[in-house]
């Protein structure tokens, strides 16, 4: 694990992971009893940079598999790199399989101005503010990225619908939290918000599959 003032704490490994697990643990009692369910957290550590910032683009509004088929082709077109992306005509990007929104939001991020390398010593809120300004990349977006690209310790993305749904189950809530409401309720998970997403997700997982989904 490592820390700074401005960047707050960066999560390098598992052992990070599994403390800010026990942390969540000892703080709320419903995270001790969905770890009991879930099991050691996964790292979900991602490499920064163009390619993860794009690769979530075309994630965006489609299945995991047609997410996965598309990103393969782009990979193969070595559609990966800004020039290339930049060079390529819109029907290059179309026959890979990018609709017409998402070839303007792949030129928008092929032409932004994104020094990925400052962005690693950048705050939490200047990372995402960053990133919002390019066509195409929202707040979960941003957020994904500081989260599992970036390695924030602290960072949710209250507007993701799985986190909302996992909420709803564990803390027994009449209806799924907007993301204000989930926004102020993850306040209460800092500094290790990020861990909670990630117990979240895996507990999400865990919950549907006893649901038969």
């Amino acid at each position: 694990m490592t820390s700074d003032q401005h960047v707050g704490r960066i999560i390098t490994d598992d052992s990070c992971v599994a403390e800010g697990a026990a942390w969540l643990a000892a703080h709320e009692p419903r995270f001790s009893a969905a770890l009991q369910l879930t099991g050691p957290l996964p790292l979900r550590r991602k490499p920064d940079g163009f390619g993860e910032l794009l690769s979530a683009i075309v994630s965006q509004q489609v299945s995991v598999a047609s997410a996965r088929a598309i990103w393969g082709r782009m990979k193969d077109a070595q559609m990966t790199d800004p020039t290339i992306v930049q060079a390529a005509s819109d029907d290059d990007l179309r026959a890979i399989g990018l609709s017409r929104q998402k070839v303007k939001y792949a030129r928008a991020l092929a032409g932004s101005p994104i020094d990925f390398n400052a962005l690693r010593s950048a705050s939490n809120s200047e990372v995402i503010k960053t990133l919002v300004q390019v066509q195409g990349i929202g707040a979960w977006t941003a957020e994904i990225y500081a989260m599992f690209s970036l390695g924030r310790a602290d960072v949710f993305a209250p507007g993701d619908l799985a986190l909302q749904e996992a909420v709803r189950i564990l803390f027994e809530l009449p209806d799924r939290p907007k993301e204000r409401e989930l926004r102020k309720m993850a306040e209460n998970w800092s500094p290790w918000r990020s861990v909670a997403a990630r117990l979240l997700f895996s507990y999400y997982h865990v919950a549907k599959s006893r649901e038969g989904i």
